[in-house]
Order: structure tokens, then sequence, then C-alpha cells
């Protein structure tokens, strides 16, 4: 009784929801180190946090359109319930998405006591009683969420797959280069387009891969297929490559016979774990393809690889790294793993080398390439976000939010160095890598005129 007393006392939100959500809100922000602005669905503007406006505006408002969203989130546990806000347009932001997003870490250590989200639960009990009585929950809009993936099993990883790249060919070609390579860029300086850094790019790997026409190529998570014809098209290799990905491995098959490699170039639906054969292929890449895998996967990954790769061959894996090790839960990784990636997960670089070295291989060559992703989802949000109404031709409002969210967020933790990104270069321990080239030079040798030279 004391208890209910107690919340009692507060003036019920039916009566003033604006008020009474003003006030809210400022019990929640009190100690927030920063400063917010808000727009209630009447109109009226917030300015929230510690710190005052800034001289020059606020970057970024949020736009709530309904009362229902702060009292939703004061009764939910889900943290990603004004995430969800947003992507069914209950919510909208206002400028820059980037600045809100910096922030979330600090929203994660906001304290709401428990008498606030009491009084969230009592406001919406008074106002039901005004209402038909209904004991069922209140239904969220749907939402494109994936399914929880435990085992990374191939179903798992085919189902997971097809959730992220099915989506739809013609959305990413709306924002990836002509040759539609979803994968980190290489830029040889921060004013280069797009499409020429991802040439740079495949170039980059067919020369650290050191290919010739005698080689036989395996790309592990193929994509669209451009490494595999760019390979074939430049060092007149025979290249292999598997997807998971139905609209993938049919944009690919196309792309291949149009380009005229039909016999040197191939792409099979095929998950990595059922690849055939001993020692098949002397050069093998995968690039963007390993955050799929799973922690607990690495080592059949690296074993698969392993068995795979000729004697005298070469390997090099591209892919992102945490700075945290074991993919913890937390806000970011529940988003990630719910709307963009449901089997994404993500270590450390030193315990990828050491999966490496335990798989047998000798680590080669290690290069960072962390700057050069943040510069590449720069371009590509920027091609999202202006392309918002064809966007809509192929997908949902919510799933074009979905991926701006995500692609931005993405950004500002490569930026931050939360992620990392790295192309590794490992071959099998033998006295064949004493043969290898004594500096980095072939790897780069005229790199300032590979954009001329070569056509995306």
């Amino acid at each position: 009784m004391k208890t209910l007393k107690k919340l009692l006392t507060f003036k019920v939100w039916s009566e003033d929801p604006s008020a009474a959500m003003v006030n809210m809100l400022r019990r929640i922000f009190d100690q927030f180190d920063g400063h917010l602005q808000i727009q209630l669905w009447d109109g009226q503007r917030v300015h929230l946090g510690k710190q005052g406006a800034p001289v020059n505006g606020s970057p970024f408002t949020l736009i709530f359109h309904t009362p229902a969203i702060l009292e939703s989130f004061l009764k939910r546990k889900d943290p990603l319930t004004f995430a969800e806000s947003y992507f069914k347009c209950e919510m909208d932001i206002e400028g820059d998405l980037a600045a809100l997003l910096a922030l979330r870490e600090q929203f994660s250590r906001l304290h709401i006591h428990w008498r606030l989200k009491g009084r969230a639960l009592l406001n919406h009990l008074l106002r039901q009683l005004k209402k038909p009585v209904s004991l069922r929950p209140l239904a969220l809009s749907r939402l494109p969420a994936a399914q929880a993936v435990h085992t990374h099993s191939r179903d798992e990883n085919r189902l997971s797959i097809q959730f992220h790249y099915d989506v739809s060919n013609g959305f990413y070609a709306l924002w990836l280069d002509p040759a539609m390579v979803y994968s980190c860029a290489y830029f040889l300086s921060e004013a280069q387009d797009l499409a020429s850094a991802q040439t740079a790019k495949l170039e980059l790997i067919c020369r650290k891969l050191q290919l010739s026409a005698h080689d036989e190529l395996l790309d592990i998570g193929c994509g669209w297929g451009a490494l595999v014809m760019h390979a074939a098209r430049h060092y007149g290799v025979k290249a292999t490559g598997i997807t998971l990905s139905q609209q993938q491995y049919d944009y690919a098959q196309q792309q291949i016979e149009i380009s005229g490699l039909t016999g040197r170039v191939s792409v099979r639906l095929q998950d990595y774990r059922d690849l055939p054969g001993h020692a098949q292929y002397n050069k093998i890449a995968s690039v963007g393809m390993f955050e799929h895998v799973g922690i607990k996967n690495l080592a059949t990954y690296f074993q698969t690889v392993r068995r795979l790769l000729a004697r005298d061959g070469l390997f090099l894996n591209h892919g992102i790294t945490s700075d945290v090790e074991g993919w913890p839960d937390n806000l970011g990784h529940t988003f990630v793993n719910r709307y963009v990636f449901p089997d994404g997960q993500l270590e450390t670089v030193s315990n990828i080398q050491r999966q490496m070295e335990l798989a047998q291989f000798e680590i080669l060559d290690v290069e960072s390439m962390r700057r050069h992703y943040a510069l590449t989802l720069q371009h590509w949000i920027s091609q999202l976000a202006s392309q918002h109404d064809q966007a809509l031709k192929y997908v949902s409002e919510a799933t074009f939010r979905i991926w701006l969210a995500y692609m931005t967020a993405s950004r500002l933790s490569f930026e931050n160095g939360h992620l990392g990104i790295y192309q590794i270069l490992v071959g099998h321990r033998t006295v064949d890598h004493a043969r290898q080239p004594l500096t980095r030079a072939y790897m780069t040798a005229n790199a300032a005129s590979l954009p001329a030279m070569l056509p995306a």
C-alpha cells in the first residue's frame, strides 16, 4: 500500500501527457553528461542533459510522434525499444544520425529508477480503465527481424545469409559500386571515388596472392562475383567462387556469361564445409565472409582451408575484428544479430591469428585497413541516404532505416577503433615460403596508376 500511495502522488499522464512526458524525461536525463533535444507530438521542444544547447544549435532532434514511445521504453526490458520506434516511424531523427549514435554508450549507462517504471505502468493501467479492458499485451508492428542463430549449423548459416543478402540485388546496386563489391575498399587517397577504390582492393588481393595464369583460385563467400571475375580477366586464373545467397549466385552467373568468362570462372551455391578434396587450390581468398562463421567454428573454418590449399599455396583472409573477444552480449551485438547479420560474430585479431597458427598456418603478412573501411562506409551511407525513394521500391521503410543506422554505427565503430579490419596472408609452414619476396613492394608497385589501368 505504501508503494502504491507513492506512485499515486505522481500526476497522471492522461491528464497532461505532454507535461508528464517532460517531467519524466528530465528525471531520466538529469545525470546525462551531454545535451539532447527532443520534440514532442505537440511540437514542443525540450532540452535535456547537463550541458546547455550548443551555440550553433543541436546537431539532431528526436521527434516523438506519440507519448507511448517513452512509456513502452520504461515498461519493456528490451534495450532496442527506442531503435525499434525509429524503424517503425513512431519516432524520427531530424539532423545528424551519426551524432545521435555517437552517444549510444552514454545512453546505455542511464539509470532509470524503479519508481519511474512503476509510474509508467500505473499510467497505462489508469488510461486503460477508460477503454474496454484487455489483458493482451501491446503488439509491435512487424519488423524484419531474423531467427536467432545458436550453433552456426549449415541450415542456420544458409538462412542467415539469405536474410542479409537476398534482400534485393536492386537495393544493393543503389549504393554499391558498379562491380557490386560489398567489402572494404582500398583508398589511395581520401578523395578517390568508390569504384576505383574497390578495383584497387581487388588488385591488392590479387597481388598479395601473387596470382599467375597457372593458378586455381577459390573465393570463399564470393558475393556477386567481382573478385573471381577480376582475377580471371586480369591474371588468367581459373577461378571458383562459392556463396549461400541465391540472388548473388544468379547475378554472378549472369555476369560471368556477359563477360565471356564461362569456362574460366564458376560460382556454386555451397557451404565452405562441403567443399571436397585435398590441395585442390593453390590460391584461396575469403573476403568479408568469416564474420559469418561463428567463433566456435573458426577452427573448422581454418582447418577446411588448410585441407583445400596446395602445399605451396597462399591464403588471404580479409575480415572485420573486434576490440573485445568472445562476442559478449551488449546493445550493439543484439541489434546486429536481430536485424542485420543473424550469424555475425567478431573476434580480436590476436585470437584470429592464434586460430590460424593452431591450424598450422604460417602468418606471412598482416595489414590493417580500418581507415579504409570508415571511408568505404562514408560512400555507402551517402549513396543510400540519397536514394531513399528508389530504395523503397525494393525494401520497406523499416529496412531502409535499419540499414542506414547499421552502417552509420559501423562507421563510428571503425573511426573510434572498436572495430578493425585486417588482411592476413598465410601459407603452409614449409620451405617453399622461403621464396617469398623480401619486401612488400610487389603488393603496391605502381599502385597510384591502378584506378586508371583497371576497369571496375
